[in-house]
Formats: structure tokens, C-alpha cells, sequence
């Protein structure tokens, strides 16, 4: 029960659903067992009719009958405010903690992301939040009906007979304990179930995002069978699953059975000795049956309590989660767009691999700088440590003077457009997409347009049916390679950013493209600070300041003609791409 203490706010904050949902079980319970009362009433009345031969009033029977459809329509209307009040905050509950929980992913940052699958990310926020909600619902609202039920039939029972009370109920606990075993056994097996649904949920997940390489290198075979020994192994956890769960109802009904003929049995000797009458016989009958599934429903409640607890537990585990990068503070003011490395290192957290050592260099307000170099020497890198993805090993990044680290990390992230080398587009209008840049603020079409013309994307879009309103497949699967890019690009400068950061964003484009889009892009860049990664020279060539990486290093630095005067690794680069 420790995992949900976490719970408790929110039945704070629905207090009322919760006090009202209580005092409807208990009505809804007192008429229901006063129907038992009846029973009894009528089962007299009959045996009465038969021992005397003399015929009963018939009123009295329609009296008998009225009773019992007017207090079961009682009890059952309060039974249905009982689930507008109890289940309804349950829902409520689950709605809340689903928001928590997106709100609080937001947040992470790029080290959660790489240690935890997406499949396994989804499966807490829906089948994890749904088990917690069988506990703040129907868990609440059985374990309230059980605690109202055994307090008011044993109120009524001990009223006709203390010993045959006790009779009757002894089977009962009996009944919840091996409801519990059962349960026990049903909880283990469900975690096991659930931890194969998540490799299920992370490999569909993952074999739908590569379809298109997985048809690429003809491996469709390969993973319909990685997909079919994941499903096996479900199946089989499954099913043993199903087997506990056959046991329930057998148990169930036999210690049923054996309750209802200790009534029978000794219920006959006390009307022999006339300590009760025989109505009192169907009427404890009637209260085993009222009894019978609020003591079953105690394993069943055990159950779903610690089904709900594993799983916030590991829900807990995600909200406990601490970013490692945060804010410092929320004030707004401008930025300028002048950026400092000084002696900058980085080592990858996840797998120790250092990706930057010592770099150091400095650009001013409205410069372009150019990075290039080999593969892996950590080009992006730099770019990710400038937005914050990740914080520096050691060193510092300084963006108007001020460590970043110091700055408001939504101002900075705002001020920046991003392009980055792997292009995620959502699955919405390709207008939304661009106006994505805007960050919150009502798109203008004309806005949206001019943009799409910069990036040299403007005569695809309107080539397509729905134009800016066609609607692209997840991860813009629908587009090609280009034009994928061009759209990135277009929701990048949408909102005029002071800082621009293009992370080998060409590379999918044709050279007379390219001229054509860095022609615009030279026009946008005017007065901002871009920095531009690209393996092409002529990506990089107008820059400003131009920096040769070589396994996480500086090896060259400076202009285009300056660097090719040196005739070094650059000047080599160059060669490569003009012969």
C-alpha cells in the first residue's frame, strides 16, 4: 500500500465524490438487507396459511411484493449514485494522473528518453493508470460495500440468533482467505503478464516506426517470428493466468453451498426447540447470498489493490524522476544571440563515450558559424549541449555572456530554431507542421506560405491535393527525404528565432535546391546567429567562422579561403567535393 500513498491528493481533492459514494453504499446496503426482513414476513404468512388451512389475507402478500420492488428500486437507485460518485472520481482520478504523468515526460530529458523504450513509456501512462483506477473505483466501492454489508447483516442476524450467526458466518472468512490465495496468485502471475505485454507494445512499436527499412532489407519474415515467440511467451503466461482464475468460482460457490446448509441444518433444530421461526431460515439464506460476494470480493479486492500498487509503483518511478536539466528561472528578457564555448568537454552519461574534449571558440551577435568534419566527432553534439538536450561535462556555454546553465531554459529553447539532422514530423497538415515553429501563437496562412517559400518547399505543397492542408503519415512517412528536410526547415524560421541551428538539414536536397534555399537562408540569417552543420563545403563556405571536428576536437578553424590556404583536412574536404 506504500505505492499508494501517492494517490491520497487526489482523494483530497475529490472528497465530496468520495463522502457521497460512502453514505450511498450504506443506504443502498440498509435497504437491501431490510428486504431480508420481507422475506421472512412472507415465508411466515405462507407456512402459517399451510398449518392452519385457513387462507392469508391476499393483500398481505401484495404488501409483501410492493415492499420488495419498492426498496429494491430504492436500493438500486442508490447504488447508481453510488457509481455516478465513486466510479466517476475513479475516472476523474485517471484522467488527472494521465495529464501528471504526459506533463511530467515533458519535462525528462534526453538520458530518460535513451534508457526507456517508448512502448514501455506508453504502457505506464494506459494499462499501468487503468490498473490504479480499478483500485480508486471499483476497489473503493466493493471495499465500502463490504465493510456496509457484513456490519448491517450482522446487525439484522444477531437480532434472530446469536449462535446460528456465528454458524453461518464461519465458513465465510474461509471463503475470503482462499479468495486471497487465489488472488495472491493472480496478482504474481498479472506483473508477469504485463511485463510480456510491454516487450510486446515496445517491439510492435518499433517494428511500425522501421517498416520501411524492415521491407528495405526484405526482414519482414524475421520479425513476424521475433513478434510470434514474443506473443508464445505471452500466450503461455496468459493462460496460466486464466487456469488461477478458473479456480475463483468453484471455490466460491462450494463454501457458498456449505454455509446455506449449516443454515438449513441447524437452522431447523432452533425452529424444532422454537427458538425462531421458519422464516428466519429463508431469511438468513437470503443474507448468505447478500454476504456471499462482498467476502469473495475481498480476495478480488486484494487483488486489484495489489495489481494497483505494483503498477504505481512503477508508475512512481517515472514521477520521481528527477530532470537532470531544469530552469533556474522564468524572468523574460532578450536575447541577443552571442555564443562562448570556453574549454567545453562532454562524456555521453549512458554508455561513458566522450564525444566532445576542450573546445573553445566564440561567435558574436548575428555571425554565421560553419561546423563540418568526420563522422562521430561530435558536430551534433555540440548543437545539443548549445539547447540544453544535455549540460556539459565540464567547461561552459555562455549565450550573451550568461552561462546557460544560469539562463531561463524555455526562453532559450523559444529563441532558437531548430533543425535537426533526423527530421520528426507529427501526423497532422503540413500547414500545422510548419506553424509548429510558432510555439503557441496563432498561425497567419501567409506566415505559414512565405516560410514554405524560403525553404523552397512551396511548389510541392501546392502540387498536392489538399495543398497545405494534406495530411501527412506518421513521421511524415508520406513525403520524401527533401522535402521532409525543407518542411523542417520552414517550421524552423517561421518564427523569425534569433539563434538558428541547422543540423545537416541540406543533405537530403539537390545541389540547385541547396543554392536556392541558402540563397533565402542568407536573406533570413541577416542580423541572427546560425550555425550550420554540413558535410557539404558549399553549405558552410559563406560562414563567417568555419570549424573542422576531428574526434572531439578542433583540428582547423577559420574562414573558407583561410582554411583552404592552410591545405589541410578541410582543403582535402573541399577537393573530395569538387572533383
Amino acid at each position: 500500500m506504500k505505492a499508494l500513498k501517492a494517490l491520497n491528493h487526489f482523494f483530497v481533492k475529490y472528497k465530496w465524490h468520495f463522502l457521497g459514494g460512502m453514505l450511498f453504499v450504506a443506504l443502498s446496503t440498509i435497504s437491501r438487507t431490510y428486504q431480508g426482513v420481507i422475506v421472512r414476513e412472507g415465508t411466515n404468512e405462507v407456512l402459517k396459511a399451510i398449518d392452519t388451512k385457513v387462507t392469508s389475507d391476499p393483500m398481505l402478500f401484495v404488501w409483501c411484493g410492493i415492499k420488495m420492488i419498492g426498496f429494491a428500486l430504492i436500493s438500486g437507485g442508490f447504488l447508481f449514485l453510488t457509481r455516478q460518485t465513486l466510479i466517476v472520481m475513479s475516472r476523474h482520478i485517471e484522467y488527472d494522473q494521465k495529464n501528471d504523468i504526459y506533463e511530467h515526460y515533458q519535462k525528462l530529458d534526453a538520458k530518460f528518453y535513451k534508457q526507456n523504450t517508448t512502448g514501455d513509456l506508453m504502457n505506464r501512462i494506459s494499462e499501468d493508470v487503468s490498473r490504479v483506477r480499478m483500485y480508486t473505483g471499483p476497489a473503493i466501492m466493493y471495499l465500502v460495500n463490504t465493510l456496509a454489508t457484513v456490519i448491517t447483516v450482522l446487525s439484522f442476524m444477531l437480532s434472530v440468533n446469536q449462535s446460528l450467526t456465528w454458524l453461518v458466518f464461519l465458513p465465510l472468512p474461509i471463503l475470503a482467505y482462499f479468495i486471497y490465495i487465489i488472488s495472491d496468485l493472480i496478482n504474481k502471475r498479472s506483473l508477469q503478464v504485463q511485463s510480456k505485454l510491454s516487450d510486446l507494445t515496445s517491439q510492435a512499436q518499433e517494428t511500425f516506426s522501421g517498416i520501411r527499412l524492415i521491407k528495405a532489407y526484405n526482414r519482414e519474415k524475421y520479425y513476424s517470428d521475433e513478434m510470434l515467440n514474443k506473443s508464445e511467451d505471452y500466450k503461455g503466461i496468459a493462460l496460466r493466468l486464466a487456469r488461477t482464475e478458473a479456480m475463483f468460482a468453484p471455490t466460491m460457490l462450494f463454501l457458498v453451498a456449505l454455509s446455506t446448509l449449516i443454515t438449513i441444518w441447524y437452522g431447523g433444530r432452533l425452529v424444532i426447540e422454537n427458538k425462531i421461526q421458519y422464516g428466519n431460515i429463508t431469511e438468513f439464506i437470503y443474507y448468505i447470498f447478500m454476504l456471499t460476494w462482498p467476502f469473495a470480493s475481498l480476495g478480488w479486492i486484494t487483488s486489484l489493490v495489489q495489481r494497483a500498487a505494483a503498477s504505481q509503483e512503477r508508475i512512481n518511478e517515472f514521477l520521481n524522476t528527477a530532470p537532470n536539466i531544469s530552469s533556474p528561472a522564468n524572468e523574460q528578457y532578450p536575447i541577443e544571440g552571442s555564443i562562448e564555448f570556453k574549454n567545453v568537454s562532454f562524456v555521453y552519461p549512458e554508455n561513458n563515450v566522450k564525444a566532445i574534449n576542450n573546445i573553445s571558440f566564440k561567435i558574436a551577435s548575428g555571425q554565421t558559424l560553419g561546423i563540418t568534419g568526420s563522422v562521430g566527432s561530435g558536430k551534433s553534439t555540440l548543437l545539443n549541449l548549445l539547447a540544453r538536450q544535455y549540460d556539459v561535462s565540464s567547461g561552459s556555454i555562455s549565450i550573451d555572456g550568461k552561462d546557460v546553465k544560469e539562463h531561463n531554459l524555455q526562453l532559450i529553447r523559444s529563441s532558437m530554431g531548430f533543425v535537426p539532422q533526423e527530421v520528426l514530423l507529427f501526423s497532422d497538415t503540413i500547414k500545422n507542421n510548419i506553424a509548429f515553429g510558432l510555439k503557441g501563437t496563432i498561425p497567419k496562412e501567409e506566415d505559414v506560405v512565405n516560410s514554405a517559400k524560403s525553404a523552397q518547399v512551396h511548389e510541392n505543397i501546392i502540387g498536392f491535393p489538399d495543398k497545405y492542408e494534406t495530411v501527412i503519415g506518421e513521421r511524415g512517412i508520406t513525403l520524401s527525404g527533401g522535402q521532409k528536410q525543407r518542411i523542417s526547415i520552414a517550421r524552423a524560421i517561421i518564427s523569425s528565432p534569433k539563434i538558428l541551428v541547422f543540423d545537416d538539414c541540406l543533405s537530403a536536397v539537390d545541389s540547385e535546391t541547396e543554392h536556392l534555399i541558402l540563397e533565402e537562408l542568407k536573406k533570413i540569417m541577416l542580423g541572427k546567429t546560425s550555425l550550420i552543420v554540413s558535410h557539404r563545403i558549399s553549405s558552410i563556405k559563406h560562414a563567417d567562422v568555419i570549424l573542422y571536428l576531428k574526434d572531439g576536437e578542433i583540428i582547423e578553424s577559420g574562414t573558407h579561403e583561410q582554411l583552404l590556404s592552410k591545405r589541410g583536412e578541410y582543403y582535402k574536404l573541399n577537393q573530395l567535393q569538387n572533383n
